[in-house]
């Protein structure tokens, strides 16, 4: 279930990647017990292939994290938030399609 694509977030990595970075992070909120949020990850991972040199792809544990969790108000799970220099580009709650978030990050990269 792992690639090299996909970064697992946690409490010592997650402002050095997803916040003090110049690249747009990709974040999704899962959950072990949750069955959407796996049928999430070969989606993300396939993104995280697709667009390996420009953003980064990234997940979180909500069990493991609580902290991060409440900072960013995530009531469900998968949860998608995109950042860029510090700042939230969007938040989607739910599986997307990979064409969806394909569309999203192209408007953020200008393709």
């Amino acid at each position: 279930m792992e690639n090299n694509y996909l970064i697992n977030l946690n409490n010592e990595n997650f402002d050095s990647i997803v916040l003090n970075n110049n690249k747009i992070v990709v974040v999704d909120f899962w959950a072990e017990w949750c069955h959407p949020c796996k049928i999430f990850i070969p989606i993300l991972e396939d993104i995280a292939r697709d667009y390996k040199e420009r953003i980064i792809v990234s997940k979180i544990n909500i069990d493991k994290f609580q902290n991060i969790v409440e900072k960013y108000d995530i009531q469900s799970v998968p949860t998608l938030i995109i950042f860029h220099n510090k700042k939230i580009l969007s938040r989607h709650t739910g599986v997307i399609s990979k064409i969806e978030i394909k569309k999203i990050l192209n408007g953020y990269l200008n393709i």
